[in-house]
């Protein structure tokens, strides 16, 4: 097995092969349900070998004693956990292997024994019986070398997670949704830590916090703790990292807690970090309610709609406003990946006792979606306003499983240097990657260990660049204002005018003999031309004065303007009642202001050289500061890192045009030949 353990890849597709036995008492859709436990299973078997015989002697000697084994049997594991089974996989034996494996699961300590409820892994080792294969998978297990010395954590994380991807195409369903590549993983983190290694380095026992809401099989802690370890190997010593995380889906929970029970932090070997990880929806069920951490990760789902944790959501939404997750307006319920951003803030330890940093993976439409007012440009706007939005990179396409399109992440920090407050660093990065070999589903190219550090040093340097923008957060903002033109309309009775009358909805709902009556009358105005109010005073005469005309409402009366109404730009504007021009509906129009310019000012130098008439609707206003046009923010990296392309010559067009018409005209030449 020395070969295979040298790929996860590798390694993994071994372990699938077992699917193999499986067939004809499984569907394949179910393989995933015996792969996967199994594989954790032999893990924790292969670490917990070195001191099983001591485990077992220690268990026995006490066992009638009274005293509590999970104070007494982890210390001798080195591991939060232990198994007291005189069994492992290779000798459960092929008369009873059934009720020996059950026998040897139970021998576990609560702490992993969840992991296998979580798969519901009683009711697969006895369908595995009923069907004769038991006792051989758990043979071909056995053979597999997966203790640490052969296999490290990292490795290990690997192989469950190509499991996973290899489970979720069987079923066709989106067990990728939430795996991120190890590329785009590492990028991340050492985005997130990075710029503290003097801190970590100059506080020897430092203890700090790192929490994953959506921590899927825990990549993104795994890899942030194997970071700050490489510290101890350059400095010789690192921080004490304490993960946190909460998952959705029982079975990737399992393989986190897992992944939680296999570490260990010096200061406190004893200590279980798997009872950090939780399961629920965060978003509608954050078991962390009361926490708050150094570090924060996600990378949630793209696209992906919330309408299971809306009540919820909306509860807090409205019940606490700013003092909970969700202040500013909500997103769309087609996709709630903005309300991990809000809830990563809310995550961050207050800035008086150091503050806090956060990393998000996100698709692009975060960037833009939503016009001013709505949810998704509120968002942005409390992000802005409230500066903590430090820096987003642009990542190359065709990076993630699942897709190939363009992904970002978010840098947030409430405790920001001196040099970034008031500023968003922009890193254009969707050009440095490298191709793969072999693409993995949409993943045709990752991001090099040489292009991470690039791209972490350009954010760490936070200076201009080609590549990298250094931006006032005011610059992403705007004022949509609405701009307004004089009615300038006079009133035409016409046979057009009855045309178009025919298909309003109010000159419908009137019955034949009152359109009847309706069109006589108007006729007898036929090509005269009237004021805009006339319509109004002939109308009401007209009801008072014959019961068969029906009823008169605004509704007919604005049909009937509709109809007749003929724009005359040489007319005076129409006055109200109360001496105001009214606006002409059909011609009212939105700009987008930026914030940093006076709104009086781009009318007059954008607008009014355009239409001399128009003016600014002042009662357009925004809800939260009270100013004219309501306040919209959205981050177009397109626009900012745009490079202009002169247009080919024409001649070398003309050239090529005619190469190709002359190999066409060859290629028929040959066809009728």
């Amino acid at each position: 097995m020395t070969n295979t353990n040298s790929n996860n890849a590798t390694l993994a597709d071994f372990i699938w092969k077992n699917a193999d036995v499986l067939w004809g008492n499984f569907k394949h859709v179910d393989f995933g349900k015996v792969i996967l436990p199994f594989t954790l299973l032999r893990r924790l078997e292969c670490v917990l070998e070195p001191t099983r015989t001591q485990v077992a002697s220690t268990h026995q000697a006490m066992a009638n004693q009274g005293v509590d084994m999970d104070l007494i049997l982890p210390p001798i594991t080195g591991y939060p956990f232990y198994n007291t089974s005189n069994y492992d996989l290779g000798s459960l034996g092929a008369t009873r292997t059934r009720q020996n494996l059950e026998d040897y699961i139970s021998s576990f300590s609560a702490n992993a024994r969840v992991i296998f409820e979580q798969f519901d892994f009683a009711n697969t080792i006895a369908r595995m019986d009923r069907g004769g294969v038991l006792y051989k998978i758990c043979q071909n297990f056995a053979a597999i070398d997966m203790h640490p010395n052969t296999v490290p954590e990292r490795t290990m994380s690997n192989v469950y997670e190509h499991l996973i991807r290899k489970f979720g195409a069987e079923v066709n369903e989106a067990a990728e949704d939430f795996m991120t590549p190890r590329d785009v993983v590492h990028l991340a983190i050492e985005l997130l830590l990075a710029p503290d290694e003097k801190i970590f380095v100059n506080n020897p026992g430092l203890i700090t916090t790192l929490y994953d809401p959506t921590i899927g099989t825990s990549g993104f802690i795994s890899d942030g703790m194997e970071h700050v370890d490489t510290l101890r190997d350059r400095y010789g010593n690192a921080p004490t990292i304490i993960p946190y995380g909460q998952e959705l889906e029982p079975e990737t929970h399992a393989v986190a807690l897992a992944s939680m029970l296999l570490k260990t932090i010096p200061s406190d070997p004893g200590r279980d970090l798997s009872q950090n990880i939780k399961l629920g929806s965060t978003l509608s069920n954050d078991q962390l309610a009361n926490e708050k951490f150094n570090y924060c990760v996600s990378n949630p789902p793209f696209g992906k709609k919330w309408e299971m944790d809306q009540k919820d959501v909306v509860k807090e939404h409205t019940e606490q406003k700013f003092e909970g997750r969700f202040g500013p307006k909500l997103p769309r319920v087609s996709d709630g990946s903005m309300l991990f951003l809000l809830h990563l803030l809310s995550k961050l330890e207050d800035p008086e006792k150091g503050g806090g940093r956060a990393a998000i993976v996100l698709s692009g439409s975060p960037l833009f979606n939503g016009s001013a007012g709505q949810g998704e440009s509120e968002i942005r706007r409390h992000l802005l306003e409230n500066d903590v939005v430090e820096a987003i990179i642009a990542l190359p396409q065709e990076i993630f499983f699942r897709t190939g399109i363009g992904t970002y992440i978010w840098i947030l920090s409430n405790k920001k240097p001196e040099h970034r407050k008031g500023k968003v660093q922009l890193i254009n990065a969707t050009e440095m990657y490298e191709p793969l070999r072999k693409s993995e589903g949409n993943k045709r190219r990752k991001i090099s260990d040489d292009q991470i550090r690039e791209i972490v040093a350009m954010y760490s340097d936070c200076e201009p660049s080609k590549q990298s923008l250094i931006m006032d957060a005011q610059d992403f903002g705007y004022r949509r204002i609405k701009v307004l033109r004089p009615l300038r309309k006079k009133i035409v009775i016409s046979d057009e005018g009855f045309e178009k009358l025919a298909e309003e909805k109010a000159w419908a709902k009137r019955s034949e003999e009152q359109q009847s009556a309706w069109t006589d009358l108007l006729r007898e105005e036929m090509n005269s031309e009237h004021d805009w109010h006339w319509v109004e005073s002939f109308a009401k005469d007209a009801a008072k004065k014959d019961t068969a005309l029906g009823k008169l409402d605004a509704a007919l009366i604005k049909s009937l303007r509709a109809a007749f109404g003929v724009r005359d730009p040489e007319l005076k504007p129409v006055i109200d009642k109360k001496g105001k021009v009214t606006p002409d509906d059909d011609m009212t129009d939105f700009e987008n202001v930026p914030l940093a310019t006076d709104i009086q000012d781009y009318l007059a130098t954008e607008v009014l050289p355009h239409a001399e008439d128009a003016y600014i609707d002042e009662t357009y206003k925004d809800e939260a500061d009270e100013g004219v046009g309501i306040v919209g923010y959205e981050i177009n990296f397109n626009r900012y890192f745009y490079e202009y392309q002169p247009p080919r010559d024409l001649e070398e067009i003309d050239a090529e045009l005619n190469a190709v018409e002359e190999r066409i005209a060859a290629m028929l030449a040959e066809v009728t030949e």
